[in-house]
């Protein structure tokens, strides 16, 4: 995919971005350094934005929203290049993707959820018994001694 150029005539400033998304501009720049967003440089050495940023950040706040890191957003925004206007179709691939992590995570909440009384109730939170330290023995197939650190 091909990196687009801005149109500077429609190019928004990062109070305009940050304005109409609802973001602090800290917040934006600190998306910008982790990639998740671009900007560009204009003759005055001001950072310009395309109009598509806005979804960008739409989707990166609801994704945090719903409890998805955003390590995870920077994997899938990651396989686009920046600013680029996905298809329905990409949309479509990240929507399944976080559906999955997604379904995962509550799954994991649910066990959680479910399993409280009892461990509050117990209080051991033990390594080999706790069914919520330690789900399915997992950390016993690792080997003898500590294995979360």
């Amino acid at each position: 995919m091909k990196k687009e150029k801005i149109d500077f005539n429609r190019a928004l400033t990062v109070g305009e971005v940050a304005k109409r998304s609802g973001v602090a501009i800290s917040t934006l720049h600190f998306y910008e350094e982790k990639g998740l967003i671009e900007s560009y440089r204009s003759a005055g050495n001001q950072r310009r934005y395309p109009p598509v940023v806005l979804r960008y950040v739409a989707i990166i706040k609801a994704a945090q929203s719903t409890g998805i890191p955003l390590k995870e957003i920077q994997e899938i925004l990651g396989k686009y290049p920046p600013n680029s206007k996905l298809t329905a179709e990409q949309w479509h691939e990240i929507s399944t993707d976080w559906k999955v992590r997604l379904d995962e995570r509550i799954r994991r909440l649910k066990r959680l959820r479910n399993g409280l009384d009892h461990c509050i109730g117990c209080g051991c939170l033990s390594l080999s018994d706790c069914p919520l330290r330690n789900p399915d023995d997992v950390l016993g197939e690792k080997g003898p001694g500590a294995q979360i650190l």
